[in-house]
């Protein structure tokens, strides 16, 4: 594996050439990721829908969901709460702050895209009919909990969430082949969906997916038999707070999480050995 100061370096040179992409290069990377996270989020629901338990489901949750992250670090994309530690580069002064918002912004509203995609193409391939349409009433649960969520919750959640997805896409740097690649990204990221910490990305394919199978009527019922949501709790789910009530706070706490807890503290760690 490369030291610390070796794989801080490599991800600052990378950071720099990220902010030089072309626009529709970006696009594509953002458009990715959030497919592919969403993939993670989609099928890590499908093992965890018919569970009682919360804490078994959550550990294998957790054991499904780090192919998303795979997928980005192996296959190519442009994952928002990685980009956070982009910071570290303009620490360094090898970019600019209005280039680092650039490339979050683009970033963020192309994992959108990608995340809502996935949405799109679970719903119609009928996968949320599993379990005799149960796996739709969960998801509808799931995105329910999450606008339901404090904003302090949200942005402390954030906070933890993207402590974890940053030291896993900083450990599958440090590994310099596959296997160890795999297992630097599985660990963090099944901590944190065991954990239950709010990825901004990851939302963006559970509650888009939530409230399309709120539209409809047989998962609502379902989901208000089998979980006792009710339809006022039902009417909460919608785009102002998902974006609000969710979004906000929770991308909030990624970008402290992942600027600060993760990209700051190991600049100022290793400022020293970065310099020569």
């Amino acid at each position: 594996m490369k030291t610390t100061v070796e794989t801080l370096k490599g991800y600052i040179e990378g950071a720099v050439k990220k902010t030089q992409f072309p626009l529709w290069k970006l696009i594509l990377l953002g458009i990715m990721a959030g497919m592919f996270i969403g993939s993670g989020a989609a099928l890590s629901n499908v093992a965890m829908h018919a569970i009682p338990s919360v804490s078994l489901s959550r550990v294998l949750g957790g054991c499904i969901f780090p192919i998303g992250l795979m997928l980005i670090v192996f296959l190519g994309g442009e994952l928002f709460t990685g980009d956070c530690m982009v910071m570290m580069a303009c620490m360094q002064k090898k970019v600019k702050v209005l280039q680092l918002v650039k490339l979050l912004i683009i970033v963020w509203l192309t994992n959108m895209i990608g995340g809502i995609i996935m949405a799109l193409l679970i719903l119609n391939s009928g996968q949320l009919e599993y379990s005799a349409g149960i796996l739709g009433a969960y998801t509808i649960k799931v995105a329910l909990g999450k606008v339901s969520v404090s904003f302090l919750g949200g942005v402390c959640s954030g906070i933890l969430c993207n402590i974890f997805v940053c030291a896993a896409v900083l450990m599958a740097a440090m590994a310099k082949d596959m296997v160890g690649k795999i297992f630097a990204i599985f660990f963090p990221i099944m901590v944190f969906v065991v954990g239950g910490f709010e990825h901004c990305v990851a939302n963006m394919y559970y509650i888009p997916a939530g409230i399309l199978a709120s539209e409809n009527p047989k998962y609502a019922e379902i989901a208000m038999k089998k979980f006792g949501i009710t339809a006022e709790q039902l009417s909460h789910l919608n785009v102002t707070n998902f974006l609000l009530k969710n979004e906000l706070p929770v991308t909030i706490g990624n970008i402290i999480g992942g600027m600060v807890f993760v990209g700051l503290a190991l600049i100022l760690l290793n400022r020293k050995e970065l310099a020569d």
